[in-house]
């Protein structure tokens, strides 16, 4: 049996994660999948990713309708406790999926390109 190498966060329905994960099962690769919506993720957790991918502007998802959705008072978050505050009420502004390999590195977003480069495939 294979080892899960790698975490795909993400929710249930939402299509971007149904694709990521067929190509995951195609390609053969183990994968655990956590639904952040049942299982939400730590202050501390979304903080090292968004440090992972070079921002909070990396993680959260600015052209969602979620996003356009909040009040401008809220768009502008001033801290990692403030944008993680925001995520923890709104788990759908996080880009989807989110991959975190065995060694820890962390990407967002599916696309075959994408997942070839990463995992090979």
């Amino acid at each position: 049996m294979k080892t899960k190498t790698l975490t795909l966060y993400g929710l249930h329905k939402c299509s971007t994660c149904v694709k990521a994960r067929a190509w995951l099962d195609e390609h053969g690769k183990p994968y655990a999948f956590i639904d952040y919506r049942e299982e939400p993720i730590a202050a501390p957790q979304l903080q090292k990713w968004s440090r992972e991918l070079g921002g909070w502007e990396k993680l959260v998802n600015r052209a969602s309708m979620t996003w356009r959705n909040l009040p401008d008072s809220r768009k502008a978050p001033e801290s990692d406790a403030q944008w993680a505050e925001l995520v923890a009420e709104f788990p759908a502004l996080v880009r989807r999926p989110v991959m975190v390999e065995a060694d820890g590195s962390v990407s967002v977003g599916f696309s075959d390109k994408k997942y070839s480069e990463l995992l090979g495939g």
